[in-house]
């Protein structure tokens, strides 16, 4: 049975799929919006001033108004987790924090000339309860998509996920779980939707975010606090390679890739929770 999502927009709390947006809304039509996955443990968000700080940035990246901010978002979140009943010892969830540009009073994709109108943007969340995953996993490297090294998009979390949906449908079409995304220079670069680490000669490393992979929070942990360096890895993994697949609601560790059996990476949940102490 799938798990209710309760959702908010517009000073509306009701279960998400009871809600909608105007049908010209451009995160709709054109996926011209940002989103954020926060994970919620035990009552809290979990690194929530780092997903901010990126959705920031992204929007101004973007040319879209400035999204809420923390001080606005934190008492709204604070109720959400009460209401869905997350707010006790052992509750886990997911947080997604969406920032579309709007209404614009034109068709097509041309956008206003002038500062972006915040009036016009439209924010909405969703929550609902889901625990991390460590499981680990058999993957593929796509052929058939590669992610931009030189597009900025490449740097955003945006709605825009439709060659990602593609890429894991190709992995799937070869009895794997999830997909590696090698990039425009064919060099490897990211997961379909998490970052990668490779443990390599006794040292974690991380494609840098000149290979066009998300600069995602947790990777960001990883290299702040030491655990791991940025480093081309090549077009493939080499042998005696571990590889992981980080996101905030999960880490993967890769058992298979193609037809490559990979050394195990033991503990992942250990690292993953050291990653998200402040």
């Amino acid at each position: 049975m799938s798990t209710p999502v309760l959702g908010w927009i517009n000073g509306h709390w009701s279960e998400a799929k009871t809600l909608g947006l105007p049908l010209t809304d451009r995160g709709l039509q054109l996926a011209d919006g940002l989103f954020e996955t926060v994970l919620i443990l035990n009552g809290d968000t979990q690194l929530l001033g780092l997903h901010l700080q990126r959705w920031q940035h992204s929007a101004a990246l973007l040319g879209m108004a400035p999204p809420p901010s923390q001080s606005w978002l934190q008492p709204l979140i604070q109720e959400g987790i009460a209401k869905a009943d997350l707010n006790g010892p052992g509750q886990a969830g997911a947080l997604r924090l969406n920032w579309s540009r709007g209404e614009t009073a034109v068709r097509g994709i041309a956008l206003p000339s002038g500062e972006p109108d915040r009036d016009a943007h439209c924010f909405w969340l969703t929550l609902q309860r889901h625990h991390p995953c460590f499981t680990p996993a058999m993957a593929w490297i796509s052929v058939e998509e590669q992610r931009n090294a030189s597009s900025r998009l490449s740097g955003c979390k945006t709605f825009a996920y439709g060659q990602a949906i593609q890429a894991r449908r190709e992995a799937q079409a070869h009895g794997a779980e999830l997909t590696l995304l090698r990039n425009t220079v064919g060099e490897l670069c990211c997961g379909d939707s998490a970052n990668l680490l490779v443990r390599r000669q006794g040292e974690w490393l991380t494609p840098p975010l000149s290979s066009g992979c998300l600069p995602g929070v947790m990777r960001a942990r990883a290299l702040e606090s030491g655990l791991a360096v940025e480093a081309h890895l090549g077009r493939d993994l080499q042998k005696g390679d571990q590889a992981l697949l980080i996101n905030s609601l999960s880490c993967r560790p890769l058992l298979m890739l193609n037809d490559q059996a990979l050394q195990p990476c033991s503990n992942p949940d250990q690292l993953w929770s050291e990653l998200l102490k402040t």
